[in-house]
């Protein structure tokens, strides 16, 4: 037999272990917070670009074939540039303690759909090293390429700059924080819900008819020590005021 529950448990859920849930979801903000502002490495970026153009007499001009063929040929680029033959000459260039691997982390490629343009990204905890790596990554393999291909295409358009107050990029506070209130939510809730699941003690008329599927005919009532002495000083001073009562009414005959 399939067990359902409907919006009204669900509310009552939510309602008895709303402290549980809320302290999930402060708890878990809190951690977002403090990983964020004390234990996480800001991370800066930097950008430089550069745009592969075929050589052409001047007389002709660009045909959609060519344009083609350069969108093609910067995928190669792409690959190109996160190679050792690039690489290790930024290493060598800027006196970097990091392997081609590492360096290669921290460097991103991109370029838009059906555009020549090349769009280098580097990372690092330095902003001023960020900047360093895109622009001696772009200009390393601008000179190298007409080696490594037999081409000479391509041309710096900007180079990575720093600004006056850099901004990190990572990590996002306010944004972790409000990945943490999700995830606090939903890790409370879920909790709160599995407690429940797990409780499957008696505690009304209810629970009996649920889980026995018998209706009940009777309740007897749980009566404390505490109730039965309460009760009976209240019948005894009941009945010293009954008979003080009917002291007070006698008349005497003489």
């Amino acid at each position: 037999m399939e067990e359902t529950i409907s919006l009204k448990e669900i509310a009552e859920v939510i309602k008895k272990r709303l402290v549980l849930i809320l302290t999930f979801i402060l708890g878990v903000a809190f951690i977002a917070a403090i990983l964020s502002y004390f234990v996480l490495t800001p991370q800066y970026e930097s950008s430089s670009q550069f745009i592969v153009n075929q050589t052409q007499p001047e007389e002709e001009q660009f045909t959609q074939s060519d344009l083609r063929t350069n969108v093609e040929i910067i995928n190669t680029y792409n690959v190109i540039i996160s190679s050792p033959a690039i690489l290790n000459p930024v290493i060598d260039e800027l006196g970097l303690d990091l392997t081609t691997t590492q360096l290669a982390d921290k460097i991103n490629v991109s370029s838009e759909e059906d555009s020549q343009v090349v769009t280098v990204t580097a990372t690092d905890e330095d902003p001023v090293q960020a900047v360093e790596i895109a622009n001696t990554t772009v200009e390393i393999f601008q000179e190298e390429i007409p080696s490594i291909m037999n081409v000479d295409n391509v041309a710096i358009l900007t180079q990575a700059e720093l600004s006056e107050n850099p901004s990190p990029v990572a990590p996002n506070p306010v944004l972790n924080i409000a990945i943490g209130i999700v995830f606090g939510a939903l890790l409370g809730g879920g909790i709160a819900f599995l407690l429940e699941y797990l409780d499957n003690t008696i505690k009304t008329e209810n629970d009996i008819a649920k889980q026995l599927g018998v209706p009940v005919l009777g309740v007897i009532s749980h009566v404390d020590e505490t109730d039965i002495q309460g009760q009976q000083r209240s019948n005894l001073e009941q009945t010293e005021t009954t008979g003080r009562r009917g002291l007070n009414g006698t008349k005497k005959t003489v």
